[in-house]
């Protein structure tokens, strides 16, 4: 196990690397196409590096203020709190800031850049339908992504994918409607240009690109933490009924968004259980293993 968190971590950084170099590529090409010259390729990278930059320090507080995330009292959650302190204690790390969610589906989330820098939280769902020690399962599986560092790319990875997403659909939208501007004379032709081609070809299938590098960065990572929550805990049946009981709850949690459904410790989005023609499809954008996976391994442990 200790070897995979250090693979981990070597994945990590090449995840993050991945996703600046898309990111600049991505600027590239929106600078070519709109006529930004050579020019568009340093502007691009000066640009990515600024929110990987960014993203280091502030994409933990921007996902929890997607996710409506509110501190929660210690009085009012006071099992919470205890939970928390008490799996802490038990391993070593420090307390992260405790935060709760306002929302019926059962669901929970690590975030930060480093174990000092952390935080979870949990829906009101969670907390109300969880017994103490299903509750105490999900708790380590989240302070199992703090100890194993995958919050630093996964949090990262909410405002790359989301600048991708931003970046794509104000270019396509300025090249298809010429920036709302009617055809004047001297205007660059790239109609026939193959690489105007590719670069639209390039904007259309960065969205999927995206998504499917922040599919990889989640799916192996559930996997490690359920058993390194198992571990924390030394009772397996707690994160094993919790599962047991998010997969039999169908509810969306409103909470989520497609920038952060791979944080959740259970894929929040609708539609990810598609069994319809095209469900092999989507199951390729999946950020999560199949619950029913996750709970036959915990099952051997």
């Amino acid at each position: 196990m200790f070897d995979a968190i250090r693979s981990n971590k070597r994945r990590s950084a090449f995840l993050v690397a991945g996703f600046v170099l898309f990111v600049v590529a991505i600027g590239a090409v929106v600078g070519y196409l709109s006529g930004g010259g050579p020019f568009s390729l340093l502007i691009s990278a000066v640009i990515a590096l600024a929110i990987a930059w960014g993203s280091y320090w502030k994409s933990d507080s921007i996902a929890l203020a997607v996710s409506r995330a509110k501190p929660a009292d210690p009085e009012t959650y006071q099992r919470l709190h205890n939970l928390v302190e008490g799996l802490c204690i038990a391993s070593g790390l420090p307390k992260p800031r405790v935060y709760v969610i306002e929302d019926v589906a059962p669901n929970a989330f690590a975030t930060g850049r480093n174990p000092r820098h952390a935080a979870i939280a949990v829906t009101t769902g969670l907390l109300d339908q969880m017994k103490r020690v299903e509750l105490e399962g999900v708790i380590a599986h989240e302070l199992s992504h703090i100890r194993n560092y995958d919050i630093l790319v996964s949090t990262i990875a909410v405002t790359l994918v989301g600048t991708v997403a931003i970046m794509t659909d104000l270019a396509i939208r300025m090249m298809w409607w010429n920036g709302g501007r009617a055809r004047r004379a001297g205007d660059r032709n790239d109609s026939g240009n193959p690489l105007a081609l590719i670069g639209f070809v390039l904007l259309l299938l960065s969205p999927l690109i995206a998504r499917a590098m922040q599919a990889a960065v989640s799916r192996r990572r559930e996997t490690l933490a359920d058993i390194s929550a198992c571990q924390m805990t030394r009772y397996p049946p707690g994160l094993i009924s919790a599962l047991e009981k998010l997969k039999a709850d169908t509810t969306a949690t409103h909470s989520a968004s497609m920038a952060t459904a791979h944080m959740w410790i259970e894929q929040p989005l609708s539609g990810v259980r598609d069994e319809g023609r095209l469900g092999w499809f989507h199951r390729m954008f999946d950020t999560h293993p199949p619950l029913d996976e996750r709970i036959a391994l915990l099952k051997e442990l």
